[in-house]
């Protein structure tokens, strides 16, 4: 009897190793499968000389809102009346007057207001007011004031006072002759330039005070 077996049941060879069963994959639960894939979202490997490095992908963060700025209601309210002031009623009303100053003392007197002037809107939120006064000694007091709808934003004054005395005659001696020659005397309205300028707030007040800030020529 031959004990020969035919070419085709040949012996697998001894060198190849039966590949065990994955018992890791097949016990993994499902769960712990899903968070594996879901952190793969989240993580890149980098092979470097060899070594797997774990680079975690940079999460968005929210953007900080900015703290929303509070305003006075009280400038609010002016900013939706304008141009028209508080005080325009009393133009021409002999009373007892106080003018704020910052940095300075207030000045206080009895005596008229003879004209204020706002610009027509503060789309920024911030606009001046100007004022001229006048006393009962005849002296001129004007004021500018700054506002600002923002509550940190705190107004401003400014003032200032101009006495026919300190610009008399016997004052303007101690001048040259050839610039008193050339020169007319120093009037309040004079002062008023001085102090508002020629912006067109300013006109706006010049024309309610009268033709003595206009310029004539022949």
């Amino acid at each position: 009897m031959s004990t020969e077996r035919p070419e085709g049941l040949s012996q697998q060879p001894a060198n190849i190793a039966r590949q065990p069963p994955d018992d890791r994959r097949v016990s993994e639960p499902a769960g712990d499968r899903k968070a594996s894939n879901d952190a793969a979202h989240h993580e890149a490997i980098v092979l470097v000389r060899g070594e797997s490095i774990r680079e975690q992908e940079p999460k968005s963060t929210p953007k900080e809102k900015s703290p929303q700025e509070e305003v006075s209601e009280a400038n609010v309210k002016m900013q939706s009346r304008l141009p028209v002031l508080d005080d325009d009623a009393e133009v021409g009303v002999q009373k007892e007057q106080t003018v704020i100053r910052d940095g300075k003392a207030d000045i206080t007197f009895t005596g008229k207001l003879l004209a204020s002037a706002a610009p027509p809107s503060a789309p920024k939120g911030q606009w001046q007011e100007y004022r001229a006064y006048e006393t009962d000694a005849g002296k001129h007091v004007f004021s500018k004031v700054t506002r600002n709808v923002l509550a940190e934003q705190q107004d401003t004054h400014e003032a200032k006072i101009y006495d026919p005395v300190a610009h008399s005659v016997p004052s303007q001696l101690l001048r040259s002759a050839r610039d008193l020659a050339r020169a007319h005397p120093f009037t309040w309205a004079d002062a008023a330039v001085d102090f508002f300028g020629y912006d067109p707030l300013a006109k706006a007040l010049y024309r309610k005070l009268g033709s003595q800030f206009e310029k004539h020529i022949s």
